[in-house]
């Protein structure tokens, strides 16, 4: 059932959007296998020892939700973003910084499991 919600969330964005979603998606489940994934805050939601990373897609962007902490640890990086203390926008006519997005769900993993 979770996973066909997250699919239906995607389902709902332009095919462009999607296929961002969705490569956002598969990096995020590379890089922490054994989170769980669902839909909560009206988002795609990833738990493992509580809430790891969240992302959803707006009409400008994807928001990506990985944290205080992972902000502040990555905020050089995440400099050139537009962003909150605990979200990061990515703009969807830019390709998705997919090394970095590892990096910082990996860094939350750690976290996490701490």
């Amino acid at each position: 059932m979770k996973r066909n919600s997250i699919d239906k969330y995607i389902a709902n964005f332009p095919n462009e959007v999607q296929k961002t979603l969705q490569k956002l998606r598969a990096t995020i489940r590379k890089a922490a296998p054994d989170a769980e994934e669902s839909i909560k805050y009206g988002i795609i939601t990833y738990m493992l020892n509580g809430n790891l990373v969240h992302f959803g897609g707006f009409k400008n962007h994807i928001g990506f939700y990985p944290a205080p902490s992972a902000i502040i640890k990555f905020k050089e990086e995440l400099s050139v973003y537009k962003g909150a203390k605990g979200s990061v926008q990515f703009p969807l006519d830019e390709p998705l910084p997919l090394k970095l997005i590892t990096k910082i769900v990996k860094f939350r993993v750690k976290e996490n499991l701490r």
